[in-house]
Parts: C-alpha cells; sequence; structure tokens
C-alpha cells in the first residue's frame, strides 16, 4: 500500500464512479475496483451477510485469486467477527492471528496484513469491506478513515441500488397486471342472482 495521505480528489474520483451506478452487483464492483486501485494495495473484498447461514458471502473482489475467494464458507462469527459489530480490525500479521479463519489460505495467498471494516446502512451491518496487503502494514488513522468511508458510501450505494431494482421489479409486476392479455378482465354474468 502507498504511503499517501488519502485526498479528497480520491474520494471523490470513487464516490463518483459508485453514485452512478443502479445495480447493487455493479456498485460492489467498482467500489473494490476503485478502493484497490487508489490505495494500491493486494485486493479488496465486499462481503454481505447471509442472515440465514450467519456466513459472510462474497459480494465482489479484486485482486485476489479464485482459489482464495473460494476458500470455504466464511463465517460472520468467526472470521474478524469483531469488525462487524465494534467497527474497524486492522491485522498486521494473518499467519499469527486468531480472529483468521483461513491462515493457511491467505499465507498461501500471499497476504500479510488486512483491514476489515463494517457495512452500515441504517444502524445495522450487512457486511465487511477488507482489503488486503502483501506486506505487513501498520494501517494509519487515514487509511482506516478512507476505508470507514468508503465503506459508508458503499452500503448507501448497495441499498439505494438495490431498492430502485426492487422500485423497477414493482413497476413492472403492476405494469403485467394491467396488460388485459395476462389478466383478462372478468367479465360478469347477466343473471347474479339467479
Amino acid at each position: 500500500m502507498k504511503k499517501q495521505l488519502i485526498n479528497y480528489e480520491t474520494l471523490l474520483k470513487v464516490t463518483k464512479v459508485i453514485s452512478h451506478s443502479r445495480n447493487p452487483e455493479e456498485v460492489v464492483l467498482i467500489t473494490v475496483e476503485s478502493i484497490k486501485t487508489a490505495l494500491d494495495i493486494m485486493g479488496c473484498s465486499v462481503f454481505l451477510i447471509n442472515r440465514k447461514t450467519d456466513e459472510l458471502e462474497v459480494a465482489a473482489s479484486y485482486g485476489l485469486s479464485d482459489e482464495y475467494i473460494n476458500k470455504g464458507p466464511v463465517s460472520a462469527l468467526r472470521s474478524i467477527a469483531l469488525s462487524l459489530e465494534e467497527g474497524p480490525v486492522a491485522i498486521y500479521d494473518v499467519s499469527d492471528d486468531p480472529r483468521i479463519q483461513y491462515p493457511d489460505a491467505a499465507k498461501n495467498e500471499g497476504i500479510a496484513s488486512i483491514l476489515s471494516v463494517p457495512i452500515v446502512v441504517a444502524g445495522r451491518s450487512i457486511g465487511a469491506l477488507r482489503i488486503y496487503t502483501s506486506e505487513h502494514w501498520e494501517f494509519t488513522l487515514e487509511d482506516v478513515n478512507f476505508v470507514q468511508a468508503m465503506a459508508q458510501i458503499a452500503g448507501m450505494a448497495i441499498e439505494m441500488a438495490r431498492q430502485y431494482k426492487g422500485l423497477k421489479d414493482s413497476i413492472e409486476i403492476l405494469k403485467t397486471m394491467r396488460d388485459p392479455k395476462v389478466f383478462p378482465r372478468v367479465k360478469l354474468a347477466k343473471n347474479i342472482n339467479t
């Protein structure tokens, strides 16, 4: 990761790209690619919580191998769980930290350090944004603040895109219901009382 002060120009560039999308999948892809590029890091991923299984599901990643992404189910209760409840968690050495669920997979991938921050929407954690470095890194307050800001913006953009998609789907359903070919009007019998 470059030791640089993340400036407003970088933040504006990334948020402009994210804010122009109305597709949740595109929002998370743009987010991870933009953050990886802006910070010049090894990789970035967005995980969303599956409330039924308590697993973190990869919504998008950039810079990580398919082997690492598909290493196994990621437990929201075991894998850097504090970042979902209490805020950012920085891990300096992934090979020697009990909060890492798959330390061997991280080592094989060449990951040295991870920063995990929650993605919060309306006061509720919906997932985590994680950045990965190939060299041990002591994350600065500026790094953490930038990634937190991006997680908040991504959370809002994901939620807005989901709502837009839901609204669009609802409109299509209503249009279908109005279509006489799909739902022909019911003709009343002339003599209902007989």
